[in-house]
């Protein structure tokens, strides 16, 4: 019952901190000094998330719902929820005023105009561009196709080196298995690697590993690997956490050990929508490899980045043309994989 209070004050704390900082921006226009005074807008930031989290638990217990209180009750206690008509929900307008702050507050900090999207200049220029990506210079097509081919390796061999070291991490980022209290601290530690490696975009780790083994496709291999291990393995985890608990209990009832539970009862669960996520993956470290190309990471990304570099619009369409099949060839065939599997 307690876990779920605590979860609704810390939605309801954030929800409603986030729209009182707004607010509070709105109302001191704070200078650029202030902006970068970290620890004050932290303690501000801190602040109205406990307020924020206070007025969930004082609101709740005054009968008002709020959006913290509607996703995270209990079942039985949404059976006993009186219904009420949509514009007398308390939780509707919290999520309403909150979707409108996230709208606006998002307008703002991308300076996104309207004016500048219909300016003709603008407009004209990038008509320019698109006239001449439309019209390739396929005399680039066979040094495109044999870069093309490096990507598609960079790719294949980033995900099957990632494949066994994120199956492994999987079971050990799974809070359904890491139950006894050392193993629950290994995976808490080990997810908060996880996210910290996955955080850190490919086209970053591609720069790392160009200065570590040198510029070219092995430095984007590598930078793909290291970023497929942590989003298979988080995702891979997911799977496991999802799993049936009954053929479970019913392999720990002949006596199995943890590591027989788990090759028993679990692999044959996640063991095809494992494939379905690997070939995914492949799919997009298929697209990312072209990003890594741009800071060094090999592949067609390096031809593109330095045809780009001289406005060869005629010879960047080519080599569009070509990653663009690519990715269709690659999604039809993944298709037909998991359609297969099923």
């Amino acid at each position: 019952m307690n876990g779920y209070k605590i979860k609704r004050s810390i939605f309801d704390g954030l929800c409603i901190g986030f729209i009182l900082c707004i607010l509070i921006i709105v109302v001191t226009n704070p200078s650029d000094e202030q902006w970068l005074n970290l620890s004050m807008n932290a303690i501000i930031a801190l602040g109205t998330m406990i307020f924020g989290g206070i007025a969930s638990t004082v609101l709740n217990n005054m009968g008002i719902k709020t959006l913290g209180e509607t996703l995270f009750e209990p079942d039985f206690r949404k059976v006993q929820s009186e219904e009420k008509p949509f514009y007398k929900r308390f939780a509707q307008w919290q999520l309403i005023v909150l979707l409108l702050f996230l709208f606006a507050s998002g307008l703002k900090a991308t300076e996104f105009s309207i004016y500048k999207v219909l300016d003709k200049d603008g407009f004209d220029g990038a008509m320019r561009i698109f006239s001449k990506l439309l019209n390739p210079n396929f005399a680039l097509l066979p040094s495109a196709v044999l870069k093309m081919f490096e990507t598609i390796f960079m790719a294949f061999l980033a995900t099957a080196f990632a494949i066994p070291i994120a199956f492994v991490l999987s079971f050990l980022s799974a809070k359904n298995i890491m139950k006894h209290p050392a193993a629950f601290l290994v995976y808490l530690v080990l997810r908060t690697l996880l996210n910290v490696v996955r955080s850190v975009e490919a086209f970053m780790w591609a720069i790392i590993f160009s200065v570590w083994v040198g510029i070219g496709a092995s430095a984007g291999m590598l930078a793909l690997m290291i970023h497929s291990i942590a989003s298979l393995a988080k995702q891979y985890s997911e799977i496991v956490e999802t799993v049936a608990e009954g053929p479970i209990e019913g392999i720990q009832a002949t006596g199995a050990s943890q590591l027989q539970t788990i090759w028993y009862a679990i692999v044959p669960q996640v063991i095809l929508p494992y494939i379905s996520f690997t070939v995914y993956r492949w799919d997009i470290n298929v697209r990312m490899a072209t990003i890594v190309g741009f800071v060094g990471g090999g592949g067609i990304g390096k031809l593109l980045i330095a045809y780009q570099g001289q406005a060869m619009w005629e010879e960047v369409g080519c080599i569009f043309f070509v990653i663009a099949v690519v990715v269709w060839l690659l999604d039809q065939g993944s298709a037909y994989i998991r359609e297969a599997l099923k």
